[in-house]
């Protein structure tokens, strides 16, 4: 346990040009000054200057362009702001935070997916703060902009907040839309100025200049207090598995217990200590599990009013209503719900005071999410408690021996590629939809790889070229096929069979692996089994069946074909290199688990498509005779490549702001492109994240980092803590961790640097 100290806040006096009225109400308020990242950004703003603010949690970004944007709004009340938020829960919260000024001048509204026809109507004509996301100007907004045209032109200021969030394939695509707002605001006659709010991040300035294709300063001095705060890293105890797969990976038999079911017993003991705390789970499905089973723990004891604490815990993760979603806000915010089990849609926040604890069920993924997570305990100002509960995943485990480095090890970059062809081609139609494009006009806001991509479309039909201008030729709104959030593919609806209800969705390429025929799928505390998927009307159908005591982890068949090398280098006998490959992967089958273990009771076959991915990949190839000198026998270099690739992938988002669910991984004994034993890390996107990229251009530290989380390992043979994969599609089998050290100690003894080379 470490304890943070406090900090004390750094004052300044407001502006003496604000407006009375804006003074009043910030009193009402119990504002009287501003930290002076505050003041810093209000001035930046408010003389037209692009920025980022880059400070902590609950230091007060909102008010960093709430304040400018309300002066400006009273002085010319035609003026339009539009906010964007990566949700709709913080986009809601932040409508609260403004219609609370009670100025009138100030017409705010949300429009979303939820939102009805005639409503938005009402908005265009009358709101002049637009609150909605990306996704909402991606398939409405910009398609429609003649409906939208007197908004656009009177474009003053265009919010972005929580812009860490936009990093990746999704970053990517946010870059591309606000490229095409900026475009349309240009035919419109506006040039709004863009500010961005993001969580302490490596380059807040360079990710907001890629993400808006502007020159951007950055705020980052924090001037907010902050209370205390102890931290605690948590290590799943040491218990006894018999008749588990795996039981061998530790001495005598042991393995750790289930972080979830740790977890579980740690938010219990806090409710039932009447300290308001919130759970982060890695997933879906993490989320309802710990939010069951710390109900059950806490059987039938009361609170003081006689009320049963279980019923004071819930789940909250996308993919459920509107309505559920709303109703557990609002019991959260208002201290009904005393313990909540969370994915990521809490962690960009809707504004929760008092919250006394944070758990982390598992790292989170980045540091910068770390302690954005973190940051929501002690909202009121006062102490609060953070605790990681370590998954057994080796990055996890090299955290909690590294405490160190966890708290100060400084955050990572976000990573950006507007210019990734997968996903420019499909904006380049969407934008010429918008309004046809000339080709100087492409190149200006979309750079040099556009013109290919449309004359490409225009060989294949998609595009016209007339009069020197490029336009789309199809009735049919280009936007509908670019899916900003999903890894590809139309949505898989999630139907009760015995309501009709939908009780949740997920992106077609993971359906494959999360509601296949078989799967288990939890929503709301409650059990379900799939019944039947559907691809093709994009439906899978569940079944409630009460608590089954199993759950399921499908298993794949992963190839991986090299279309051409990008870069490649020599360490001495070792080639490696960085390539654009296709990957092809087929769900074969499912495990059958027993709850809470990697106990393996029953095995199911599927028939299911294949899934192919044009990506990016670091790769090396050792030659064999070098593998045998390190005393690999022939056996045991498939268990060996196969355990360094899982913890390579493991040790990755140390390096880049992502999370190994965002990688994947092939190992060989032999690879027909490379004629030798071969491992291959890929950015599990299509075109490529730049992951793969970022391990190719730090591949000694990669490979380094990797090594040591392996060797530190208590294990004997093998653990999930080092080199053991929760999503391993051959059941992490075969693995060899002595194996995989002997291949990274040579790889290691050939890196430049290493005195060898």
């Amino acid at each position: 346990m470490s304890r943070l100290p406090s900090r004390a806040g750094e004052t300044v006096p407001l502006p003496d040009d604000l407006p009375a009225a804006l003074v009043s109400r910030l009193e009402l308020q119990g504002v009287t000054e501003l930290w002076s990242h505050q003041r810093e950004a209000r001035d930046r703003v408010a003389a037209g200057q692009h920025t980022v603010v880059a400070t902590g949690t609950a230091s007060g970004k909102s008010l960093c362009y709430q304040l400018p944007v309300a002066e400006h709004l009273l002085a010319d009340e035609r003026s339009v702001c539009l906010y964007l938020a990566p949700t709709k829960a913080l986009a809601r919260d932040q409508l609260r935070a403004i219609r609370a000024w009670r100025l009138p001048q100030l017409r705010a509204a949300t429009v979303d997916g939820d939102t009805p026809t005639a409503e938005r109507d009402a908005i265009r004509r009358t709101a002049n703060w637009i609150l909605t996301n990306p996704d909402l100007l991606h398939h409405s907004l910009l398609p429609d902009h003649k409906r939208w045209g007197d908004l656009l032109h009177r474009l003053a200021f265009v919010v972005v907040d929580e812009a860490h969030v936009a990093r990746g394939v999704f970053g990517s695509h946010v870059a591309l839309v606000l490229r095409r707002l900026r475009r349309l605001a240009e035919r419109y006659g506006a040039d709004p100025t863009f500010v961005l709010t993001s969580a302490t991040i490596g380059n807040p300035a360079q990710h907001a200049s890629a993400l808006t294709g502007l020159e951007v300063g950055a705020v980052v001095r924090d001037g907010s207090p902050r209370g205390p705060l102890d931290v605690g890293l948590w290590q799943p105890p040491l218990v006894e598995r018999s008749g588990s797969e795996h039981a061998g990976a530790f001495e005598d038999g042991e393995s750790r217990r289930s972080m979830l079911r740790e977890t579980a017993d740690l938010l219990a003991g806090f409710v039932a200590a009447d300290v308001q705390t919130l759970v982060f789970a890695r997933s879906r499905k993490g989320a309802e599990v710990v939010a069951v089973a710390a109900k059950e723990r806490l059987g039938d004891a009361t609170d003081g009013d006689g009320e049963r604490l279980a019923e004071r815990v819930a789940a909250y993760r996308a993919g459920y209503l509107p309505e559920e979603r709303r109703q557990l806000e609002d019991d959260l915010r208002s201290g009904r719900l005393r313990g909540v089990a969370a994915t990521n849609a809490l962690e960009l926040g809707i504004d929760v005071s008092g919250l006394d604890a944070v758990i982390l069920a598992g790292w989170p993924g980045t540091f910068a999410a770390f302690w954005q997570r973190l940051g929501r305990a002690g909202r009121s100002g006062g102490a609060a408690a953070g605790v990681l509960v370590a998954q057994e995943d080796p990055l996890d485990h090299w955290l909690v021996t590294h405490p160190g480095e966890l708290l100060t090890r400084p955050p990572e970059d976000a990573i950006v590629d507007a210019g990734n062809p997968h996903l420019l081609g499909p904006h380049l139609r969407c934008a010429a939809h918008e309004a046809p494009i000339e080709p100087d006009e492409a190149v200006r806001w979309f750079g040099d790889g556009a013109l290919p991509l449309l004359e490409s479309d225009g060989d294949a039909g998609r595009l016209r070229l007339r009069g020197g201008r490029w336009y789309w030729t199809s009735r049919r709104r280009p936007s509908a096929d670019v899916d900003l959030r999903g890894a590809g593919g139309a949505n898989v609806r999630i139907v009760d069979t015995a309501t009709g209800a939908l009780i949740g969705d997920v992106d077609e390429a993971r359906a494959h692996r999360q509601v296949h025929e078989g799967a288990v799928y939890l929503h709301q505390g409650r059990t379900y089994a799939i019944a039947e998927l559907d691809l093709d009307r994009h439906h899978a159908l569940a079944e409630e069946r009460g608590q089954l005591g199993y759950t399921t982890r499908p298993r794949s068949d992963t190839d991986v074909r090299v279309l051409s090398q990008l870069e490649t280098r020599w360490w001495d006998e070792v080639e490696v290199g960085l390539a654009q490959v296709e990957v092809t992967t087929r769900v074969t089958g499912y495990e059958v688990l027993r709850l809470g273990s990697d106990e393996v009771i029953d095995r199911h076959e599927l028939d299911l498509p294949p899934v192919e991915l044009r990506t990016v990949a670091v790769w090396y190839a050792i030659p064999e005779e070098l593998l045998a000198a390190a005393g690999l026998e022939p056996r045991e270099v498939p268990g060996s490549l196969h355990a360094a690739e899982h913890a390579a992938i493991g040790m990755l988002p140390l390096l880049a702001l992502c999370d190994r669910w965002d990688i994947g991984g092939l190992s060989t004994a032999l690879h027909p492109d490379t004629a030798r034993p071969s491992v291959f890390v890929y950015d599990g996107y299509a075109g490529g994240a730049g992951l793969a990229e970022r391990s190719y251009r730090r591949l000694a530290e990669h490979l380094g980092l990797t090594r040591g989380t392996i060797a530190t390992c208590g294990c004997r043979d093998g653990c999930p803590s080092c080199v053991q994969s929760p999503k391993c599609g051959n059941g992490n089998d075969p693995l060899d961790k002595a194996g995989a050290v002997r291949i990274l100690d040579l790889l290691l003894a050939r890196a430049p640097g290493s005195g060898s080379t």
